[in-house]
């Protein structure tokens, strides 16, 4: 009997690779695919609230899978996966946002005018990511790099190594992210502003949230909009933004239970047969 299809999307800056451990669990569940790397196919660029990305995201399914999928996505990985859920739910089983907040309201209000005053990359994150130093000679003084930071030192034992193993690339002065600078620093500034209309208008499949109890991202962005969009499919775990990386196993477990949570619902709009043709 085949397993039922996930397919997973990363956060910003992230490639893949890093969820190594998580997908070693998740896959005693799941068959599990995911884009290596969001963001940097030139036929799909990086604009204002994504819309490319999301027909990337929508391009991928459609060539991976003959069936309705369940999507899991980590912060910019969540937020596609809720707008293609929005977009094509003929394409999806459920999904589940870790640490992808919605922000709407007077919040989504602000940031859109933030924009429109030319501000945006002088907000964080992409104040501090458009700094970020992204050349080093080698793989080990890289790694050293970031494991003095906090937020690094805070991922379980081997998450660091999969993030060098899979973010660098050879540079003429050594190696250099994979996941450019330039493109992290674009989807900081652009994130969506419009999130506001899913709100009213509601998703089609269901739809759950789990989210860092330290995660400066969602206390930052409020929790009544979010829940508002998931209803009780909403749960709080220990650790901060990036708790994939802190907790990846527990992190899968916490997954796993709220997609048992979320397929227990009858679906809304399941794919007819021959839709992916």
């Amino acid at each position: 009997m085949s397993l039922p299809k996930l397919h997973f999307a990363h956060a910003n800056s992230y490639p893949a690779g890093v969820y190594r451990q998580m997908f070693s669990r998740l896959g005693e569940h799941f068959d599990i695919q995911a884009l290596d790397m969001h963001a940097h196919n030139p036929h799909y660029p990086v604009t204002d609230c994504w819309p490319h990305l999301v027909d990337e995201y929508i391009a991928e399914l459609v060539a991976r899978y003959t069936e309705p999928v369940i999507l899991v996505g980590h912060s910019l990985g969540g937020m596609l996966s809720l707008l293609v859920a929005y977009q094509r739910p003929d394409l999806v089983r459920c999904v589940v946002m870790l640490d992808a907040p919605v922000v709407a309201g007077w919040r989504a209000l602000v940031w859109r005018l933030i924009k429109l005053a030319g501000k945006e990359y002088d907000m964080p994150p992409a104040k501090f990511s458009k700094r970020r130093r992204f050349v080093w000679p080698d793989a080990e003084t890289a790694y050293q790099h970031f494991a003095t930071k906090d937020i690094f030192a805070a991922w379980a034992p081997g998450v660091l190594a999969d993030y060098i193993a899979c973010g660098l690339e050879p540079h003429p002065d050594g190696v250099q992210l994979r996941y450019t600078r330039e493109v992290e620093t674009k989807v900081y500034a652009t994130l969506p502003h419009h999130l506001g209309g899913i709100l009213r208008r509601g998703l089609k499949v269901p739809i759950g949230f789990i989210g860092g109890a330290d995660s400066w991202e969602t206390s930052q962005s409020g929790h009544q909009h979010t829940k508002a969009l998931v209803g009780s499919h909403f749960r709080i775990v220990a650790g901060g933004h990036l708790f994939p990386m802190e907790t990846p196993l527990a992190a899968a477990d916490a997954t796993i239970e709220m997609i048992g949570e979320l397929l227990m619902e009858q679906p809304k709009n399941m794919l007819k047969a021959g839709a992916f043709a």
